[in-house]
């Protein structure tokens, strides 16, 4: 290939540092020891074994927060890899390596974006900052939650955030998510008695007890969604009983279900109504519950505004607004008020074999997040 873009060269030194949750492995430091040469002033926030920082430069508000993790998932088996995980490679036009696309080559873009952008616009208004974690992709107890709890015990509050999440579909830009379902699991044991099966009059077949809940939680039409959102789900991930053998009934049935919720429904209003089912069945149960996150929304405004006009201006694209797919720490700062979007590179590869970006796309990216600057910091000034 030709000389890397700065963008490029950044994503492949982030590539190359091997920072499986909650690992950083200099990552970080990396970023930081940019973002400080352009005036940015830096808070490392260690919680437990996870690395984060906050970074910022200005005093005065709006503040224009960058978010993201350094953290990736294990690559896999290292043989059905083309390439090693951990070491860049460009093919075709596309730069392999694990974080690629999820999500080092869209922090890569922010810091690219900030340094272009405060070499023309150095006394720009307002102040932009960076929200970095090592603890997304595992169980994020220690990461952006935790930083969260900190910029609120001080007041220091986020106006608009961008999450680097890999949020587009076919080209850089075409999807937008301008919010996600909240994740609601529930860990469910029903309790029976163990016997055996030719005497069924001696035992109570968990299973059998449980099916009719199951099916009925199932069919249970738990809200119609609404304009921004699809109606909330119910499904059954795990369900475990029995001891191997074939003449054994279980004394107790293990089951594991998650929701992804719209606004139109409650954590609180999901649990009572699955309580509801259960105990009209009259089963003997225990049922513990894991709220991962709120469903959060960011309608119009001014940050949804500069960022569909910058796709607009850069790629020519009609981008769509969307709250489908998982999770992401935007449910941890979206609840602070800020308006929070999530917009990154095509999602295709992540958590894949071969991960992989469009290697044009990182640039198209970091001219995204510049123009996306300039349309809040500069221009509505």
């Amino acid at each position: 290939m030709t000389a890397l873009s700065p963008t490029l060269e950044l994503a492949c030194d982030l590539i190359s540092r091997p920072s499986v949750t909650p690992e950083d492995n200099g990552c970080q430091e990396a970023m930081i020891a940019r973002l400080e040469r352009i005036g940015f002033s830096i808070e490392r926030l260690r919680f437990e074994d996870t690395d984060n920082f906050w970074a910022r430069r200005g005093d005065n508000g709006p503040v224009f927060c960058f978010a993201g993790h350094t953290d990736v998932v294990p690559s896999g088996p290292l043989e059905k890899w083309d390439s090693p995980p951990f070491e860049p490679t460009f093919r075709e036009g596309k730069l392999y390596g694990r974080g690629a696309a999820d999500m080092k080559g869209s922090l890569a873009a922010m810091v690219t974006a900030c340094e272009r952008f405060v070499e023309h616009h150095p006394d720009h208004h307002g102040s932009i900052a960076f929200l970095i974690t090592s603890d997304e992709e595992g169980p994020f107890i220690n990461g952006t939650t935790r930083v969260i709890d900190t910029l609120e015990a001080r007041n220091e509050k986020i106006t608009w955030c961008i999450v680097g999440e890999p949020s587009s579909t076919t080209q850089t830009g075409d999807v937008i998510k301008n919010g996600r379902r909240g994740s609601l699991s529930g860990h469910l044991v029903v309790q029976g008695v163990q016997g055996h099966v030719a005497y069924p009059h001696l035992v109570k077949n968990p299973i059998h007890l449980a099916a009719p809940a199951l099916a009925e939680l199932s069919a249970t039409q738990w809200d119609e969604g609404n304009d921004f959102f699809p109606p909330t789900s119910f499904q059954i991930s795990n369900i475990h009983a029995g001891t191997g053998a074939t003449n054994v009934v279980p004394g107790d049935v293990d089951i594991q279900f998650n929701f992804r919720f719209s606004t139109e429904s409650t954590d609180q209003s999901l649990k009572e109504r699955v309580l509801a089912i259960l105990d009209k069945h009259g089963l003997d149960y225990e049922l513990n519950w894991t709220l991962s996150g709120h469903p959060f929304l960011t309608d119009k405004g001014a940050l949804v505004e500069a960022a569909v006009e910058s796709i607009r201006a850069i790629t020519g694209i009609e981008t769509e607004l969307s709250t489908s797919g998982g999770t992401s720490d935007g449910r941890f700062i979206a609840p602070t008020g800020a308006q929070v979007l999530e917009l990154g590179p095509v999602n295709a590869t992540i958590h894949k074999i071969n991960e992989c970006v469009r290697a044009e796309d990182l640039d198209i990216l970091s001219s995204l997040y510049e123009n996306i600057l300039a349309r809040l910091l500069v221009d509505a000034t």
